[in-house]
């Protein structure tokens, strides 16, 4: 059972968390005008528009035929956590990409990225939601405003204890151990795991610090670092059988101390409080994990702390939805 906000959904009830007897009742698009693609991927096609309305600049979400069921899984979502859901159009931010963004990036920055992002978590959590896909890809960050935005909600799901839960689900690089050994009743630490991938990137200045070819390489590059001491106490404490045909995932590992990861390119961005804040978050065992609410509080962000704006909310985007 998840250690905070596990009760939120039984105690909102069905009208919050049943998407499945929703009903969508979308609206015409043409206020809207598509401009250019600038993404997509599976389940999805997004574009750059314009708001005829306004003229302001937006970006328009075109989803693909999928399971009726997913859509309206994401749509409900969207509701619950906007304060006035219109359309799959939202705020156009001036991202830098992921692959600049971690190899220029301050320590300031990553204080001021990671908090926003912390906060935006810990506001989706306590409304009983799980993101299950935290990535740089779902993260829009302009540096210059150093405002940041939570995106991409179609693998978010609400979150029932004892309730088992798909585990493909999240991105290999970012996925949490507990993906990766079958484990299915895992909860919002999950999303806690991907924010310490994302911080180990940052401080060391790695594209993706555990970067695995399939699953299976993917837990073998987490072994090799966390070591299979505390892992083998893990797969014990949760009952958990590890069935796999790399050999070398059944083989002994030390854990590796995080100095071993600082370089002259990357030193600066390395202090004793994000070293600890790190080994918080990557942890094996999700109960041992910090929370988006005791992440805020640790020292690593005294600075930024106090000048964060109020409303965590502004730190979503996908806000809504029409239907074309």
């Amino acid at each position: 059972m998840a250690r905070v906000y596990s009760d939120v959904n039984a105690r909102l009830g069905p009208s919050w968390y049943d998407y499945e007897s929703m009903r969508i009742d979308g609206n015409k698009p043409d206020r809207y005008e598509i401009v250019r693609r600038i993404g997509g991927g599976k389940y999805s096609e997004v574009f750059e528009g314009i708001d005829s309305f306004n003229e302001e600049t937006c970006v328009i979400k075109v989803l693909k035929p999928v399971a009726k069921k997913k859509i309206k899984r994401e749509i409900k979502i969207l509701r619950n956590l906007a304060a006035a859901p219109m359309s799959l159009v939202m705020e156009y931010v001036q991202n830098t990409d992921w692959k600049e963004l971690h190899a220029t990036i301050s320590e300031t920055e990553i204080k001021h990225y990671l908090f926003q992002l912390l906060r935006a978590l810990d506001f989706v959590h306590s409304r009983g939601i799980i993101h299950r896909d935290v990535k740089p890809g779902n993260i829009m960050f302009d540096r210059q405003r150093r405002k940041l935005r939570l995106i991409d909600w179609g693998l978010a799901e609400f979150y029932h204890p004892g309730t088992e839960l798909h585990i493909r689900v999240a991105s290999r690089y970012y996925k949490g151990p507990e993906l990766l050994v079958g484990f299915k009743h895992y909860d919002y630490s999950l999303d806690m795991w991907s924010v310490g991938c994302i911080l180990a990137s940052m401080i060391f200045r790695k594209e993706h610090f555990f970067r695995g070819r399939d699953n299976e390489d993917q837990l073998l590059k987490i072994l090799k670092v966390l070591g299979t001491e505390e892992f083998g106490r893990y797969l014990t404490t949760y009952s958990l059988y590890l069935q796999a045909y790399n050999q070398e995932l059944v083989q002994s590992y030390p854990r590796q101390p995080w100095s071993r990861f600082v370089t002259s390119d990357n030193r600066l961005n390395v202090s004793p409080d994000s070293i600890d804040l790190l080994d918080k978050l990557l942890r094996y065992d999700h109960q041992q994990r910090l929370t988006a609410a005791e992440a805020q509080a640790h020292s690593f962000f005294n600075i930024v702390r106090l000048e964060t704006p109020s409303n965590p909310a502004e730190c979503l985007s996908d806000s809504g939805f029409y239907s074309a």
